[in-house]
């Protein structure tokens, strides 16, 4: 190597000086070039040739240079993560430069030029005298260079070129490179893997562990909430135990790539910490070392999606709290903009599970946070994100859970939590990434062989159950099948919403009422779709600046046609009252003047209003706003003797009693005050007698009470007195003879006394 670049150097110095010289004759003037004009014209296309040499052997030199110095630096990082296309890149390159070296010059010399790379290492491997020759007249191109790099020979060659794309397995496998070589379509690779007689070799097992890379990194790349359920039993099938280094990387990739789907990944690394708590604990080790890293390159957004994936495994309970806790820590002990708008991010992730598991510990955070906005140091959108965020606990941190539903796919009973610390030293075996030969390879695929089926055997015993069941109805199946097929049901309401698009561009473009309702009653509705002509009329004419009557004629012809319109419109109309708080001053007024209409036309029957009670304690402004304008519409429609008349009707009284209240005098004060108010208290001469002789009525209903009750005693009293009769009959004749005794001393004495 040495000697090659003292060679490169002293040829770069001879270029120099040759150009040196011929900048020195292009600048002696124009005096002497009529005298050496022949001379100067052979020595300028002479120049321009050397020129052109000089160019393309510092452009190869260069590219070179550059691949070298490249390789040499993945050799010292040790982390072989590269494309399956980089090689073949590479080579590509090296091809297109060797073939502009042999146009240029050629020599007979029989050295083929080829690059080896090793499994172990990346570097150049020089291993024999002939390796270093054709390493040290690399810049010589020869014939073979001539008739191409990549074995492209009229004779001999395409022998061995039929071999190596027929993928013979004999072939030297440090050619395949760290990425897997060139890429090999999938039949191929499949057919190429039934040829290899030993199961165990170096290629078998290399061709394994892409397919392997290749799989993980798929069903990892294609997972989301919906298909978790069914990517976790095709993960298992795969070797994670030899595979868990790739599984960790591709987590992390896809994790940083797209870190909306982090709860997903937390979701399947906990699936799998179940089975495999060496993989989960991998994962976490490699992501808070990822985290320490960002951290101290003050790297943002490769800190974000460290701490976004650490706090969603510590909701799926994959890691413990206290990680989380130390963490917070870390980020609060010195406050910057960033560190803290990170920390308010992860403890809106992870702080519904805080709150559960460890309160004080979530409690301190909190006061923390409270004396960063106290001292202000920060800037102004970061304190409104603390602010939010103490909005965000305030609600009991609704809206952002722990773990969403459809990803709570493990029992609490199930799940090994792993506890790692911010301060100690992790290991992150990164030669897990890379491919190694294993000399138990076949007894190792055996015993997950063994392993997926105890994970996965519930699954097989229920598959092959069923695949003998469907042996013996499989008539009866086809049956259910076609049945179900039959039975469609359109979950994406399309032809609701085409059904309202109809209904709608026809009451718009027509000209009258007869004409729309004309074309409404020629739309084929369904059973149950009645309900949307009536709800799309009325949205229609609420729709509108002002009320027209156009609306309420449309809706009246419908309930005269057909009694279901009309219970239709009584539904529509409690559930616009009940909703009457939802809609617009606009929507308001619309929607009282079209069923004042229907109200008024006799198209609605009147005991709809049995629905309204007119109290303080049960309306609210709008519901008083709509009343207003339903009577108002209503005098003025029917007159105020006529509409008097209609609620003085005996019959309609018991629809009426919650308009016009005679429970209590507080109630029906309030409605005769209302009516009043409103320009209608004609309508409220009944209630005011009522009311005006209410104390009376009270008196009469409290004598009534006290003359039942008088009642219930005088009939308990006769009972006792029938039983008392015969003591009476016989203490009277005592007290009989004791009175005439009494009688006769009085006189007596009275007799004394004038004597």
């Amino acid at each position: 190597m040495a000697r090659r670049h003292d060679d490169d150097e002293s040829e770069d110095g001879r270029n120099d000086k040759r150009e040196r010289e011929r900048n020195h004759r292009h600048e002696d003037g124009y005096s002497r070039r009529g005298a050496i004009d022949d001379e100067t014209g052979r020595g300028s296309h002479r120049d321009s040739k050397e020129d052109k040499e000089t160019r393309d052997g510092r452009e190869r030199r260069r590219d070179h240079r550059r691949e070298h110095g490249r390789r040499e630096r993945d050799s010292e990082d040790g982390y072989r993560d590269r494309d399956r296309y980089s090689l073949r890149d590479s080579q590509y390159e090296y091809e297109r430069a060797s073939h502009k070296r042999s146009e240029h010059s050629r020599t007979n010399d029989d050295r083929h030029d080829r690059w080896r790379y090793d499994d172990r290492d990346v570097s150049p491997r020089k291993d024999s005298k002939k390796d270093r020759e054709v390493y040290k007249g690399r810049n010589t191109p020869t014939d073979n260079d001539k008739e191409g790099r990549d074995g492209k020979k009229d004779d001999g060659s395409k022998a061995e070129q039929t071999t190596l794309r027929e993928g013979n397995m004999n072939t030297d496998a440090p050619n395949l490179g760290r990425s897997g070589g060139v890429y090999i379509p999938p039949f191929k690779l499949a057919r190429m893997m039934k040829d290899v007689q030993d199961k165990s070799s170096v290629e078998y097992q290399r061709l394994t562990w892409d397919a392997l890379r290749k799989s993980i990194n798929g069903l990892v790349n294609k997972v989301n909430a919906t298909n978790i359920k069914n990517i976790i039993p095709e993960l298992f099938a795969e070797n994670l135990i030899r595979g868990r280094g790739l599984f960790c990387r591709s987590c992390m990739k896809s994790q940083m790539a797209s870190p909306g789907f982090t709860d997903v990944f937390a979701a399947l690394a906990a699936i799998v910490n179940t089975k495999f708590p060496e993989v989960g604990e991998l994962l976490l080790r490699r992501i808070v070392l990822q985290l320490k890293r960002a951290y101290k390159r003050n790297d943002k957004p490769q800190l974000l999606a460290a701490v976004k994936f650490i706090a969603h495994l510590v909701n799926q309970q994959v890691a413990h709290e206290i990680i989380a806790l130390e963490l917070l820590t870390v980020l609060l002990e010195n406050p910057t903009d960033d560190s803290v708008e990170v920390a308010v991010g992860f403890v809106t992730e992870c702080g519904s599970i805080l709150q559960d598991l460890s309160p004080k510990g979530l409690h301190g955070i909190f006061e923390r946070f409270r004396g960063i906005l106290h001292e202000g140091e920060i800037d102004k959108r970061v304190q409104f994100l603390i602010e939010g965020l103490f909005a965000i606990r305030k609600a009991k941190f609704q809206g952002y859970p722990a773990v969403r539903p459809e990803l709570d796919l493990v029992e609490q009973e199930d799940q090994l939590t792993h506890e790692i610390s911010l301060q100690e030293d992790i290991d992150p075996e990164i030669t897990l990434d890379i491919f190694k030969p294993d000399l138990q390879f076949v007894e190792n695929e055996k015993r997950y062989e063994e392993l997926k089926k105890t994970i996965l055997g519930d699954e097989s015993e229920e598959e092959e159950d069923s695949e003998e069941g469907s042996d013996d109805g499989s008539d009866e199946e086809s049956e259910e099948e076609d049945e179900e097929q039959m039975k469609i049901k359109d979950e994406t309401e399309t032809n609701l919403v085409n059904l309202r698009r109809t209904i709608y561009l026809t009451i718009m473009s027509s000209v009258d009422f007869e004409e729309a309702g004309h074309k409404l009653l020629k739309i084929k509705l369904e059973p149950g779709q009645e309900m949307e002509l009536c709800i799309m009329l009325l949205e229609c004419c609420s729709q509108e600046r002002t009320y027209l009557r156009y609306y309420g004629l449309l809706g009246q012809r419908f309930c005269m046609i057909n009694k279901v319109h009309q219970e239709n419109f009584e539904k529509c109309f409690v559930q616009q009252y009940s909703m009457i708080h939802r809609l617009e001053t606009n929507k308001l007024r619309n929607v009282a003047k079209f069923f004042a209409h229907l109200l008024g036309t006799d198209a609605l029957p009147w005991h709809v209003l049995a629905y309204i009670r007119l109290t303080e304690e049960d309306t609210t402004s709008s519901s008083r706003i709509f009343i207003k304008i339903l009577f108002q519409e209503l005098s003025e429609h029917l007159g105020i003797r006529l509409l008097n008349e209609r609620l003085n009707d005996p019959l309609m009284q018991d629809s009426f009693e919650s308009i016009f209240p005679k429970d209590n005098p507080k109630n029906t004060r309030f409605s005769i005050n209302f009516f009043t108010s409103i320009g209608l208290g004609g309508i409220t001469e009944n209630l005011r007698e009522y009311l005006k002789n209410m104390p009376r009525l009270i008196m009469q209903q409290q004598q009534q009470a006290v003359s039942e009750t008088e009642e219930t005693d005088e009939d308990s009293g006769s009972s006792s007195a029938s039983e008392s009769d015969e003591s009476d009959s016989e203490s009277s004749s005592e007290s009989d003879s004791s009175s005439s005794d009494r009688d006769r001393d009085r006189k007596r004495s009275k007799r004394r006394r004038r004597n």
